[in-house]
């Protein structure tokens, strides 16, 4: 259940991330803009590993920092779909 929650609650902007990544990536943008999703996904898992271990603490806390670890799994993947070169 401590795990479980925030990988389901992940996988909402975690997939929106995905999907953006690979919609900017389809358009043939610039590899700045392919960036900003993960970019913006690792500002969100810094502030949330912020706020668990410095505000929160506790099992609530640690909530958070599953949380912020399941969103940058997510902002790898993004980076790694941004950095494929077009075909």
């Amino acid at each position: 259940m401590m795990i479980g929650v925030p990988l389901l609650i992940a996988l909402i902007p975690g997939v929106i991330v995905l999907f953006l990544t690979w919609l900017f990536r389809r358009m043939r943008w610039g590899i700045a803009v392919r960036m900003i999703p993960a970019i913006l996904t690792v500002i969100a898992a810094i502030v949330l590993f912020y706020i668990g271990y410095i505000e929160v603490r506790g099992f609530e806390g640690a909530a958070y920092l599953f949380l912020a670890v399941f969103l940058i799994l997510f902002a790898i993947i993004s980076f790694v779909m941004a950095k494929k070169p077009l075909r």
